[in-house]
């Protein structure tokens, strides 16, 4: 956001590649992520072609001459620092957060474990192998209780376990996505999400989005193809409330490392009002759904503007952000 948007020369950018599709569970998604993030750069006159890595292999972008990339994959192969580990190599800057930052923000586990250490609040968890673990996880954390894969995003096997007869089944649908699963405290209250800009001591919060899914269910259908969820922007929190998840998330992103944007989701607990950090997302949602482009539109920030900056500040772990910036 300290980019002056209007002083970007979309020529100096080149030949852009918006990676969507890919081979994670999230697929799906990231298909229409993608067409989005293609017809908002089109339209600012970037010459920008989409480019799925489920069908072409990523060395043909060096091969079509791709100058940089625009991430619009989600969940594995895309997320967790594959794909920008490959970028690397071939030399070509991409949007979104590096190799070591999308690694760690895609492991849930490892999340936590560096929030929790750096005194940032996150709600207890398990790792569990087995749905007799899952069942003593249940027993040492409580109803409700959330299980879901340690890998994979958009709520993607996530299961409300209220009851131990339960706890077999949650792990085997987690167990679907990831042989490695979490259990995690479930914290009542109001569910919050906020989206970050920018890298390092620079890296500003957007405004809260507070969300209101049918029955507290906030789950893949609700996310990505129902219009029944509420998204309150501006949160309607007070403002001490809103300030202090902005901190948290800033700080919570800073700690990971992460560069160019991503959101945290938080829970706000209602019997003290202290926000828990939930997770991390390191190449978020561009869907007419998703919560970034509203937070941005939010601040004044077009959906448009939004994809031109992202793409603008496309970078490598390898050249110390700088040289490719616009």
């Amino acid at each position: 956001m300290s980019k002056n948007m209007k002083n970007i020369d979309v020529h100096a950018l080149g030949k852009v590649a918006v990676l969507m599709g890919g081979r994670s569970s999230e697929r799906e998604v990231s298909l229409m992520s993608g067409q989005g993030v293609l017809d908002a750069l089109r339209s600012q006159g970037v010459d920008a072609h989409a480019f799925d890595p489920a069908e072409q292999e990523l060395g043909a972008l060096k091969l079509q001459g791709f100058d940089r990339c625009f991430i619009a994959l989600h969940g594995r192969f895309g997320e967790d620092g594959t794909v920008q580990g490959a970028l690397e190599l071939l030399g070509i800057p991409y949007t979104g957060s590096g190799v070591m930052a999308s690694s760690m923000a895609m492991d849930k586990v490892m999340t936590k474990r560096i929030w929790r250490f750096e005194g940032l609040p996150t709600p207890d968890w398990r790792m569990v192998a087995s749905a007799e673990e899952t069942c003593e996880a249940f027993a040492a954390l409580g109803a409700p209780m959330i299980v879901k894969p340690a890998r994979d995003g958009s709520s993607m096997g996530l299961t409300k376990v209220t009851d131990a007869s339960q706890c077999a089944a949650a792990y085997a649908l987690a167990a679907k996505y990831d042989d490695e699963v979490l259990c995690e405290q479930f914290i009542a209250g109001e569910e919050t999400t906020c989206a970050v800009l920018g890298e390092g001591r620079f890296a500003k919060a957007l405004p809260v989005i507070r969300i209101e899914a049918p029955d507290g269910n906030y789950d893949y259908q609700n996310k990505y193809f129902n219009d029944v969820t509420q998204y309150h922007c501006p949160s309607g929190l007070p403002a001490e409330e809103e300030l202090r998840i902005q901190q948290i998330v800033e700080k919570a992103f800073r700690t990971l490392g992460c560069r160019g944007w991503g959101r945290a989701d938080v829970m706000i607990r209602q019997s003290d009002r202290q926000p828990f950090l939930l997770e991390i997302n390191t190449s978020p949602g561009m869907t007419s759904h998703s919560l970034v482009p509203m937070a941005a539109r939010a601040q004044g920030m077009s959906y448009e503007q939004l994809c031109l900056h992202l793409v603008a500040q496309a970078s490598l772990d390898s050249d110390l952000h700088q040289e490719h910036a616009i």
